[in-house]
């Protein structure tokens, strides 16, 4: 098990707790809470090491792009890049009053 947190500057607040996935084989849950609101702080608990790297680069294109500001944790257990960016742009949908205006089934 491996965790570790990385910080995002942001313009776009977290007004509402948002929960969006589960903890299982493939796939991750995402927990948002209200809280700064110049930068998002991510905390990420994950069952595969060594995949820092990729983690860095999904979460610095999801929050280059869309600038979600709060409290952000991920509980991954294996889950692809694909399904961490669908599990966010849900997190972000359902934390925020704006939507992204893109289909995420």
């Amino acid at each position: 098990m491996q965790t570790f947190e990385f910080s995002f500057p942001g313009d776009r607040p977290a007004t509402r707790a948002a929960h969006i996935g589960v903890v299982g084989s493939g796939d991750l849950e995402v927990l948002v809470t209200p809280g700064p609101t110049e930068s998002a702080v991510v905390r990420i608990r994950t069952s595969v090491d060594g995949f820092d790297d990729v983690w860095r680069n999904v979460l610095e294109r999801f929050f280059t792009r869309y600038g979600l500001t709060g409290s952000i944790e991920i509980n991954d257990f294996g889950a692809t890049p694909g399904v961490v960016s669908i599990r966010l742009l849900q997190a972000l949908d359902q934390s925020t009053d704006e939507t992204t205006g893109e289909d995420h089934a």
